[in-house]
């Protein structure tokens, strides 16, 4: 033989569909909003090797090349770069004036004397808009 359940009327039963009886609920919680925190325009990094040489230039034109229809930021970082030559040069020349010429930017992260001083020997720091 099996028990049954006692019948509850239907005042002891809980005005939330059974659930158990819990504090009463506020009627609307003030939230304390806080300023919009500032976003930062999100951008694609690339790091250069070390050596931009004629011997790299092909497959540093490939890696620039993945970027040039990139509607954000393109970063070049510059960091660890301590030799280029001018075909290294040549293709990231190219590389920022085709990106300008689409309205699209390029920005510098570091720093690297030999880039800044093989710019300015062959008259291209302005072109490529490197930090002073």
């Amino acid at each position: 033989m099996t028990k049954r359940k006692k019948a509850t009327s239907a005042a002891s039963r809980s005005p939330r569909g059974g659930h158990l009886p819990g504090p009463p609920r506020a009627a609307a919680a003030v939230r304390k909003t806080t300023p919009p925190t500032p976003v930062e325009k999100p951008s694609t990094t690339l790091a250069l090797a070390a050596e931009c040489m004629v011997s790299g230039a092909s497959s540093l034109k490939e890696s620039l090349a993945t970027l040039l229809d990139e509607p954000l930021p393109v970063t070049l970082d510059i960091t660890t770069l301590q030799r280029i030559d001018t075909a290294g040069l040549q293709v990231i020349t190219a590389f920022v004036r085709e990106r300008a010429g689409h309205g699209r930017t390029v920005e510098w992260q570091g720093t690297a004397p030999a880039l800044t001083t093989a710019a300015q020997l062959l008259g291209l720091t302005s072109l490529l808009r490197l930090p002073a």
